[in-house]
Formats: structure tokens, sequence, C-alpha cells
């Protein structure tokens, strides 16, 4: 019976991966078609000026659109991760089908403008809509339910970048903070039939095909923990910028929130009109850096300097105004430029080879991502997918640890962690529904649970130790029961209470655990 429940559950999460790529794959489509469409008209208006008003009065009617959506459905603003990871620890409940929609349409009309925003996290959150959907339709329990959002998730993810590994393990990592077998393997299954239907659509290529061929020299090491240090020192004033941003626009009384948009639409006119290559997500800016790093000298330093602080400055003010969008892709454009710039300084300082300042590029991108999101293994597992080579695993990870040792040791948080919170606040306590939920903790090596007998555990109230996975059998434990290093607990719990249970085993096994 057990076997036969895991296999339908499959089926449903092949589902959710054949589903998510259409939507993800339609959703692609539409920004690279509007995007070249906002391009062709700031072309025309380089001969004729009166078509910035045109321009002016679209990215208006965009900004009352897309602000609308979040005004009728405030989750639809942002990227969506936060909600999803509050809604697998059991702390949002959300209608899939307001998300979906709104975020679709939303989405392609904000990213397109060339607003310094991703598609990333609005095609993970479009697929965990998809996940949601399924799991209702097919009436699944809570618990199945939430590996369907968690498969969503990761199949959004592995079609908006074609890297079904990593849009796997970020959900792991990142979001759902579950290595269960059940967990990944039909994650895993989702974000490979996601990434199969949107390589049909666009074709099989990686996203960030940098060509580096030049192994980085062991001597030439001491180059990769000095960047990794400017990456998390860059990384942690990223997210301080981000939540200092928040609190200006919380300011503006002029505007009512959902209208915020407008200001980082309004800004964007010159910006697109003078610098064209540097708008939209950032993957033209990344393509383009292998020529512009051949031209040496401290002008192209300062000119890519100014790049990075503009990029780092108008992403921070466009996400902070709450239109849908990502920071995944500008994460990883800004993390490019400040390798280039490091490479640069260092060719002039005669420290460096030329030939080797792609190689920063790429080690930096990984860097940067590891600072902010604060998921390593994610971030090097994305960037040897998105570039197509596994020559340089060792850099990547050397510059992704030392980048978030910095972040660590500054105090900095997990963006999304920090994002979720942020959303929580002071959320009225929850009430006792009769409802029973499951919750699943995997004990750590660690954990103040370790070598502890149940009874002698001071567990949540309306909280049951139901089953203990361990070394592939499943046990029935009794208060004398003791908990091992490496076991799985399944907790019964009140549905009404699951994200505080949530909350409050973290603080028992004094580190983070699966949810």
């Amino acid at each position: 019976m057990r076997n036969h429940s895991e296999i339908k559950l499959l089926g449903q999460a092949l589902l959710v991966g054949l589903l998510t790529g259409i939507i993800v794959g339609i959703f692609r489509l539409g920004i690279e078609k509007m995007t070249s469409f906002w391009l062709r008209l700031f072309h025309l208006a380089h001969g004729n000026a009166w078509w910035l008003v045109i321009i002016a009065c679209g990215l208006a009617l965009v900004g009352i659109i897309a602000g609308y959506f979040v005004k009728q459905y405030p989750h639809v603003g942002g990227s969506g991760i936060p909600e999803v990871k509050l809604q697998l620890q059991g702390n949002l409940s959300l209608q899939w089908l307001p998300i979906l929609w709104r975020k679709l349409i939303g989405g392609i009309l904000v990213i397109s403008t060339g607003l310094f925003l991703g598609p990333e996290g609005p095609s993970l959150q479009l697929g965990a809509a998809i996940g949601q959907g399924v799991g209702e339709g097919c009436s699944q329990t809570k618990t199945n339910a939430r590996v369907l959002i968690a498969t969503g998730a990761a199949s959004g993810l592995a079609a908006a970048f074609g890297a079904p590994l990593s849009g796997a393990l970020f959900v792991l990592e990142e979001v759902f903070h579950n290595f269960s077998q059940r967990v990944w393997l039909n994650a895993l299954a989702g974000a490979m039939v996601a990434d199969f239907v949107v390589s049909n659509l666009f074709g099989q290529h990686v996203a960030l095909a940098l060509s580096y061929n030049h192994t980085f020299p062991i001597l030439l090491y001491w180059h990769l923990v000095f960047l990794g240090i400017i990456l998390g020192l860059l990384g942690y004033l990223y997210k301080t910028g981000l939540f200092s941003c928040k609190k200006l626009y919380a300011r503006i009384t002029l505007l009512p929130n959902w209208l915020y948009g407008l200001i980082p639409l309004a800004l964007l006119i010159p910006i697109a009109y003078y610098w064209p290559l540097i708008t939209g997500p950032g993957n033209r800016l990344i393509l383009s850096l292998p020529k512009m790093i051949t031209k040496t000298g401290w002008s192209m330093v300062g000119l890519l300097l100014f790049f990075y602080l503009v990029r780092i400055v108008f992403s921070i003010v466009s996400y902070d105004s709450g239109l849908p969008s990502g920071i995944f892709l500008p994460i990883l454009t800004m993390g490019a430029l400040i390798g280039a710039i490091y490479g640069l300084v260092m060719v002039q300082l005669h420290l460096l080879p030329q030939k080797l300042v792609i190689n920063l590029i790429i080690f930096a991108m990984a860097g940067y991502f590891a600072a902010i999101i604060r998921a390593p293994f994610t971030a090097v597992i994305l960037i040897t997918e998105m570039v197509g080579s596994l020559l340089h695993l060792m850099p990547l990870a050397v510059v992704s640890f030392v980048a978030l040792l910095v972040d660590e040791l500054l105090g900095g948080m997990p963006i999304y962690d920090s994002l979720a919170q942020a959303m929580l606040g002071k959320k009225k306590s929850a009430q006792v529904t009769g409802q029973r939920d499951q919750l699943t903790i995997p004990v750590y090596e660690n954990s103040d649970l370790v070598d502890r007998k149940i009874v002698d555990i001071n567990w949540p109230e309306h909280t049951l130790v139901k089953i203990i996975h361990r070394g592939g059998r499943d046990l029935i434990p009794n208060g004398q029961t003791k908990i091992n290093n490496g076991d799985s607990l399944i907790l019964e719990v009140d549905a009404g209470q699951r994200g505080q249970v949530y909350e409050k085993i973290k603080q028992l096994q004094a580190v983070e655990y699966d949810g």
C-alpha cells in the first residue's frame, strides 16, 4: 500500500513538472517577446524623442496594472519565495489560482520593461502554485500536498534557469529544508520534466554560455580568498540596503503603496535610453563581459564600477517597490561585475594574467549568490549548470565558502528567511483546530535530541511522536525510546499550530531542521 501511494505521488509530481514547464515556458516566452518590444521602442526614441512620451505612458500603465494585481492579492508581489517558505512551514495559507494568473501576467509585464529584476523567483512561485493546485485536485494529504508544492517550486526554478539539479537542490537546501527521500525524489523528477518541456520550447543550451578553458592555478588561489571577502562584504551591504530601502518606501505619502512601482519605472527611462545593455535581469550584460574585459585600462574598470553601482542601487529600488519580480539573476549579474572589476584591477597591477579574468567573473557569481542567498551548494551547482562546465568546481567552492563565512561573521541572515520573517510579522497565536497534520524532523549529530528518551523531552503542546524512521525501517516509539543521530521523527501536530510547532522544535533542537 505504501509503495502504491509513493508511486501515485511520483506520478502527480511528474504532472506538476509537466504543467510547470508549460506555464514557465509561456512566462519566459512572454518576457522575451515583450522585452524585444520595449527595446525597439527605446531604439525608436533615439530617432524621435516623442517616442519617450509613448514609453512613459506604457510604463505607467504597466505599473498600474501590476500594482493593482498586488493590491488585489498582496502575495503576488515580490519574488514569491518567502511566501512558499511560509507555506511549507505551515505559517501561511494561500489560494493558488489567484496567484497563478496574476503572477504570470504581472511578471511578464514588469520584468520585460528592463527593470533590474529577474524571472526566477516568480517562476518558483508559479510552480509552487501549480503544485498546490494539483495537490488539492488530487485530494492529497497535507503532508503530500507540501511535497507537491516543493516539487512545483523546484520545477519552476529548473524551468527558469534550465538547471534541474539546481532547482531541486535550492528547494531542498533553502526553501523546504527537507532532504528526505520522498521530497528530493519527487522534486528532482518534477524539475527534470519541467526542464525537458522548456528545452523543447527554447532549445537545449546553457543559460550563460561563458567559455573559460584555463585552469585557475593553485598558486593564485589567494585571489579567490580576497575576492570571496569582497563578495561577502558587498553581499552583506546589498541585504542591508534592501531592508533600508523598504523603510524609505514606507515613508512615501504621495502614492499608495500599490503604486510604488511607478517610481523605478520612471527612473528606468533615462537608464534604458542611455545604457540599454545594463537593463533587464542582466543576462545580456553578463554575456557581454567576455568582450568587454579584452579592453584593459582603468577606464574600463571605471565603466564596470559605474555599471555595478547603478545595478545595485536600481535593483534595490526596483525590488522594494513590491512589483512581481525576483532577484536571482540580478544577483548573479552584480557578482559577475564584481569579478570583472577585481580581475581587471589585478591585471592593471600585473598580479593576474588577463586570460583568467573570465574565471573570476564566473567564480564571483557563485560567491555573491552564496553570500546573499546563503545556499552555497546551490550556488556551486547552479553556476556549473548555467555555464555548462565542470572544469572549476573547487574554485567555485572556495569563493562561495569565503563569501558565506564573511557574511556569517558580519551577522548576515539568509535573505529569504529575513523577508519571510518580516512578512510574517507578529502573527497571532494559532488556534487549535482539532485537525491533525504531520511534521518531519531529521535529527542531526549536534541536535539536543540525540541520546534522549522521548519521555524526557519537553515537546510542544498537542504534539505526538508518531513514527521514527531509522535505517530504512519505521519504528512505533514509546516514552522510553531513545532518539539516535540520523533518525527522522514523524510528529503528529494540530493543523492550526503547525507553524508554531515548527519554530518551537527549531529551538528545541538548537539547530535548523527540516520542516
